[in-house]
């Protein structure tokens, strides 16, 4: 059996690959498990240095990573150079942060006796990567997993194996070797592997559906689980919001990348008193994208990564539509193209218990209601099963604070979106996931704790 990846806009086979199955998958788990130990022996500075090293990788090799970016996925050129440069400061970041956040934790003295909480490796990291952003992504759990000194397995999406490939290449000349493998499995293989006893920890980013097998299949193995899966992010316009800033930054915050983020805005409620002058702005910018060739710098969004999310999308607009929405612009594929293309549409008055309001579209759509006052749009913000991030769009910090008071999410947002500071933790409540990647507490998920107590005196 192999893998065929197809490009989205042309439909061209980029690549076909044979799958990890039998004895050549069990050689690459035998050989990370030999591999760690020696590894987590060599001191913390050290292993800084070599991955730091090592990530150079990405730096001289930046134009054919995004070029394979782009023609696995069908982000625009320069958008997939962009998240190479991503991919670059996170890495850096993680690894400036590393002395501190895996230092041991010293507990204040008490006579006779000396106490300390260490974080040690967990052993052998099985990392799940999603195709939306396919090198930020996997450099979230792979750089800080070695850093602890573990040794990592990553499986790739299907829809872009060649950036798992990519960060084995990367980090194939660190010794001991086989510390990173890229693995192309099938869905039967990664469940299997998720409950193997050889693997310590499992990282998934997904869909809640798939989420929750490998999820279950971790659990019968014992094993620790970190799961990102996905939003339906939330954007309120304040009264007192700047409608030009907030117009163009909720519409890039939809549909960069063709609105395929796990964190962009897929719900907008906008207070009743600038509903009309937003709805005006929103308009005007969404009309500026230009669909087409995603490796010509003139196209702006490209095609969605995935013939079946068309049908998704249609399915979305047709749902609101039926519950009284009115689609304002697109609200349709693109016609007269080979590619996955869905034109960047807008609706208004769409009700809360609309699909479009409640499933995850994963597409360039910009749903709108009309909302009362701040509690009306706090209400709404939280009338769903996920909890990634949510927007709040004004001036007045006090009202983002008590937005960011009583927001179930992982993260809120005051006039930004659809982003990641390393330095904070990327993290989700309800049906958005568990557990953290970035910032010292991405290390303190990737480590376990041991305590040591020792009496000094008799």
């Amino acid at each position: 059996m192999s893998l065929e990846v197809i490009n989205p806009y042309d439909q061209t086979q980029v690549c076909e690959l044979p799958f990890d199955d039998g004895a050549a998958l069990d050689r690459k788990v035998s050989a990370a498990v030999d591999a760690q130990p020696g590894w987590a022996a060599v001191p913390l500075d050290e292993r800084i240095a070599r991955v730091r090293e090592a990530v150079t990788y990405f730096e001289r090799k930046a134009e054919s990573l995004a070029t394979d970016v782009t023609r696995q996925m069908g982000k625009p050129l320069e958008q997939s150079r962009d998240e190479v440069r991503t991919l670059l400061a996170r890495a850096a970041h993680m690894l400036d942060i590393a002395p501190d956040a895996l230092a041991p934790d010293r507990l204040p003295d008490i006579d006779g006796f000396r106490r300390r909480i260490e974080h040690i490796p967990l052993g052998v990291v099985f990392d799940v990567a999603a195709w939306n952003y396919p090198l930020i992504i996997a450099v979230n759990v792979v750089v800080p997993a070695l850093v602890a000194g573990n040794a990592v397995l990553l499986k790739h999406s299907a829809k872009t194996p060649l950036c798992g490939h990519a960060f084995t290449e990367a980090f194939a000349s660190m010794k001991p070797t086989n510390l990173v493998q890229d693995l192309v499995l099938s869905h039967e293989a990664t469940a299997a592997l998720a409950r193997d006893s050889r693997v310590s920890h499992v990282s998934f980013t997904g869909s809640v559906d798939g989420g929750r097998k490998v999820y279950a299949a971790a659990a019968e193995g014992l094993h620790g689980c970190g799961l990102e899966l996905g939003g339906k992010d939330a954007a309120y316009v304040a009264p007192d919001a700047d409608l030009a800033f907030s117009a163009d930054n909720v519409v890039d915050g939809a549909c960069y990348n063709a609105g395929q983020s796990c964190c962009g805005i897929e719900r907008v409620y906008v207070h009743d008193l600038v509903y009309d002058e937003f709805l005006d702005r929103l308009h005007k910018v969404m009309e500026r994208y230009h669909l087409g060739d995603p490796m010509d710098p003139a196209t702006t969004m490209g095609p969605l990564a995935s013939r079946s999310a068309l049908r998704t999308l249609e399915a979305h607009v047709r749902d609101a539509v039926h519950r009284g929405a009115r689609v304002e612009l697109g609200g349709s594929q693109l016609t007269g193209s080979r590619g996955n293309f869905w034109l960047p549409t807008l609706l208004t008055n769409v009700p809360n218990d609309a699909l479009i309001m409640q499933e995850e579209s994963f597409g360039p759509l910009v749903p709108l209601a009309r909302v009362r006052d701040d509690d009306d749009a706090l209400q709404r913000m939280n009338d769903t099963r996920f909890g990634l991030t949510a927007s709040v769009w004004t001036i007045d910090t006090e009202r983002a604070e008590r937005f960011a008071a009583h927001l179930d999410v992982g993260t809120v947002f005051q006039n930004r979106c659809d982003y990641l500071d390393p330095a904070l933790p990327w993290t989700g409540a309800r049906e958005s996931g568990i557990g953290s990647t970035l910032s010292p507490y991405g290390y303190l998920h990737l480590t376990r704790r041991k305590a040591i107590h020792f009496r000094t005196q008799l």
